[in-house]
């Protein structure tokens, strides 16, 4: 998309908004229309305003893995970068492999082999080894969904850590610290405003990929309603009250996303501190910079 000279690009325009409202409305319309299929619009209803306690623990269930899977991600990523760039070539090469292997194969694929693979080699029975009674399936997809988390927040905080001018890690030295104590108190403080919108995207990204852990069995939220939907059969109200759920949950974490960005942002430009909710959301007009200076830190 091609922009005028002293604009920016944030978001999309709310003309796609009203647009997406207009084909809803639509598509509702036509729905009513068709009389080959009885609707039950009072299921739908009460999956979203009433839900049962079957619905809730599904809800819980697909929060708990994300948050867990995603905090696991964040530390691989985390050790993955400094393994990456670090001076050691075998501690390098181990991470690159964990990246291409992670990051260049299906993750269904990945949640298959790690649960039913591992099992049946003898390597790991997940179900024989209950963790806080929790259940082998959802360890098993739970660590699977944290390993290829971490393949990608691996690059994400690399490319955060080159980010920040090798003169900070200079004078960090120059003042006594060792590497570590460098890296933590310096370098990724400030690597941090750029490490935290992908990641945020990341988890928002998450929140919906646990409902790849059908495969396994896992009730989280996609399967809670599967099922419901196998004794009920309303595929068109059911799954769009499961669609209503994901998007509570995804439109709940752009306002921490963006209250934690504008947290990071405080003392920078604010061209830099991204767009808030209601652009995340809906969107928003492209801006004029009115001071270019601005961008560069007045510079």
């Amino acid at each position: 998309m091609r922009t005028a000279p002293g604009e920016s690009l944030i978001g999309t325009r709310p003309a796609r908004l009203l647009a997406g409202f207009v084909v809803l409305v639509l598509l509702l319309s036509a729905c009513e229309r068709n009389v080959s299929y009885q609707y039950r619009w009072d299921l739908f209803f009460k999956s979203v305003f009433t839900p049962s306690p079957l619905i809730l623990g599904g809800l819980g269930l697909t929060v708990a893995i994300a948050v867990v899977s995603q905090v696991v991600g964040v530390i691989l990523g985390v050790l993955g970068a400094l393994g990456r760039l670090s001076s050691a070539a075998p501690i390098r090469w181990l991470a690159g492999f964990y990246v291409w292997i992670f990051r260049g194969t299906p993750l269904l694929v990945q949640i298959t082999f790690v649960y039913f693979g591992l099992g049946v080699a003898g390597i790991y029975a997940w179900d024989r080894h209950p963790l806080f009674g929790i259940a082998g399936a959802i360890q098993a997809g739970t660590v699977a969904l944290a390993l290829n988390e971490g393949a990608y927040m691996t690059e994400i905080v690399r490319a955060g850590i080159l980010s920040v001018d090798i003169g900070q890690m200079e004078a960090a030295k120059a003042l006594g610290m060792t590497y570590r104590q460098a890296m933590r108190r310096i370098v990724l403080p400030q690597a941090a405003r750029i490490i935290v919108p992908p990641l945020g995207n990341e988890f928002n990204n998450m929140l919906k990929t646990t409902s790849l852990l059908v495969i396994l069995g896992v009730g989280e939220l996609y399967v809670t309603f599967s099922r419901l939907n196998g004794t009920l059969f309303a595929p068109f109200e059911l799954f769009l009250a499961c669609a209503l759920w994901f998007l509570l949950l995804t439109t709940i974490w752009s306002f921490i996303q963006s209250w934690i960005e504008r947290r990071l942002g405080r003392g920078f430009a604010p061209t830099d501190s991204g767009p808030g909710w209601r652009g995340r959301l809906f969107g928003s007009r492209l801006r004029p910079i009115e001071d270019p200076s601005q961008v560069s830190g007045g510079r």
